[in-house]
């Protein structure tokens, strides 16, 4: 059985949209508290979420935002961490349409048939559904949930202890281990998520503690990589220009597997959680697969 065989399918949903700060996608120089404060240019980004129809089971790569952050005054755990992340997004829009539970319904599946999630990172846009599929084993790096629960306030960081270690949560760590897999070369850790080479999950810190991507095989298409925030897009990647989030230097170390990755596997797609162009990109490989 090939990937090709098992992997029927891969879309993407948007979970709703907001800006943020040009800075905050692109980098900069400037002190954070300037261009959180006085920033003037914005960059406008869906929040994506990647589905992955297979053979065993129905699988997302994070599950976006949910509504709360715009329908609950109470949504933030404080005033003081309300008062930074209002300066950072500004118009948020996440209608009712937007909620992973209806945009499953207009891709043709629902919440329930979900069986896995795999979450790129442990911040509130990427972990926003969980309580919507209940049923679902979740995956997630380890490091991360070390971050959550440290000292180090991580709400600062979006990343709510409450909103993620929710009741009947099917929380499990993801369960690296040493590979010899020359398609993933230089990576020499990963997780092979339905144990048949479709969705192998890679280590590629960085933006947040434990943030995690999956390479996704289709067969006679061109793999997937899915990245989550690890860049915003794919150009910044190529221009080794890393946002204004995370460990710089980890995150260049990373790039630099990410581009060697990409070099033997010429034809890789590479898709970050906020690409506006995602749909467009998996239209595109589709078409390419056709005979």
């Amino acid at each position: 059985m090939t990937a090709q065989d098992v992997t029927r399918a891969v879309s993407v949903i948007t979970t709703g949209d907001g800006e943020v700060h040009h800075e905050h996608v692109y980098g900069t120089r400037k002190p954070e508290l300037w261009w959180i404060f006085f920033g003037r240019r914005w960059v406008r980004l869906p929040i994506n979420v990647y589905v992955i129809e297979h053979r065993d089971g129905l699988v997302l790569f994070d599950t976006g935002q949910d509504r709360a952050v715009v329908t609950d005054p109470g949504y933030y755990p404080d005033p003081i961490t309300a008062f930074f992340y209002r300066h950072i997004f500004r118009d948020i829009h996440i209608g009712p349409e937007d909620t992973l539970p209806v945009q499953l319904e207009g891709a043709g599946y629902s919440a329930g048939q979900v069986d896995k999630a795999v979450i790129s990172h442990l911040h509130s846009d990427h972990v926003g559904g969980i309580a919507d599929i209940p049923q679902a084993d979740l995956y997630a790096g380890e490091k991360g949930f070390d971050y959550m629960r440290g000292p180090n306030h991580p709400e600062r960081q979006t990343v709510y202890r409450d909103r993620i270690e929710i009741p009947g949560a099917k929380w499990h760590m993801i369960p690296f281990a040493p590979t010899d897999d020359p398609a993933v070369v230089p990576f020499t850790e990963a997780f092979d998520l339905m144990g048949d080479g479709s969705m192998i999950v890679l280590p590629t810190p960085g933006h947040l503690p434990g943030s995690v991507s999956m390479l996704v095989r289709r067969g006679a298409a061109p793999p997937l990589l899915l990245v989550g925030d690890l860049t915003y897009d794919e150009q910044l990647l190529d221009r080794d220009q890393v946002g204004a989030v995370g460990d710089p230097a980890q995150l260049r170390e990373t790039y630099a597997k990410v581009r060697a990755l990409r070099k033997h596997t010429p034809d890789l797609i590479i898709l970050p959680a906020h690409d506006p162009d995602a749909a467009q990109k998996l239209d595109e490989s589709a078409v390419a697969q056709a005979p």
